[in-house]
């Protein structure tokens, strides 16, 4: 179905893995053309609550954009480049349900920004992180000067963005632009008990949590709290939250519908 990727469904977890690891899974406009519709096909799907994203092989998550794609921009088609890869960042960031990044080796450019668009990163000991543009003459193009600076401060990724230096996984842990570091072997099993956790949780409030953590990019406190308040008088309208409130009272576990 996908040239560039491989979908696997089970048990409640969909796993994109971007399969380009001859490139070491650069980003081109046919990735990125079939993360949209992946993501737009898995939005619907009612048997997924939760995805995994990863790269093909050891080496790479993704390793950047590609070259050769890149060369050919003009300032006109770079910034259509730069957009159409925002879109597509965006709906990914803004997904209805956990994405979870299982990132293997290096997270560099168009990799390291694709990252920060998930709701967790989970990396493996050799995994790298980087924004070298400033080596190619540009600047990260799809959404990563924002989010970079919003997760860990705005000092931390001047230092990244403008030295073009890549950091490891001990010090991307510091700076807490991942959630977990783990051995390379663990590293999809550590992403898959994740996500079984997040599935043992009622589903509608998992993904109203979602839309109101992600509000902080839209709306100032003020206005966040009052959009948290709508959302958790949805939440308290479900049949979930009287099973989750009767179970907790009941000392037993909560069977939720997810209604």
């Amino acid at each position: 179905m996908f040239s560039t990727l491989l979908l696997e469904v089970q048990n409640g977890i969909a796993k994109i893995t971007i399969n380009r690891p001859d490139k070491l899974n650069a980003l081109n406009k046919d990735v990125l053309k079939e993360l949209k519709e992946v993501f737009d096909k898995l939005k619907d799907d009612e048997s997924v609550n939760v995805v995994i994203l990863t790269g093909a092989g050891e080496k790479a998550f993704v390793a950047g954009a590609d070259i050769k794609e890149l060369n050919a921009l003009d300032a006109s088609t770079g910034k259509d480049f730069s957009l159409n890869g925002q879109n597509v960042f965006n709906l990914i960031e803004n997904f209805n349900k956990p994405v979870i990044a299982a990132v293997n080796g290096f997270a560099l450019g168009g990799g390291c920004e694709i990252a920060l668009t998930c709701h967790f990163r989970i990396a493996s000991e050799n995994a790298k992180f980087g924004q070298p543009e400033v080596n190619l003459g540009i600047i990260p193009g799809y959404g990563g000067t924002q989010r970079l600076a919003r997760l860990i401060g705005k000092a931390r990724a001047m230092e990244i963005i403008l030295t073009g230096d890549m950091i490891d996984a001990k010090t991307a842990f510091e700076y807490g632009l991942v959630n977990k570091v783990v051995s390379s072997s663990e590293l999809i099993k550590t992403a898959e008990e994740i996500a079984n956790k997040i599935l043992s949780k009622g589903q509608i409030a998992v993904r109203m949590s979602l839309k109101a953590i992600n509000a902080i990019n839209e709306l100032n406190q003020s206005e966040g709290q009052k959009f948290e308040a709508e959302l958790f008088g949805m939440c308290c309208g479900t049949q979930d939250f009287k099973e989750g409130t009767a179970a907790f009272l009941e000392k037993r576990k909560p069977n939720f519908k997810n209604k």
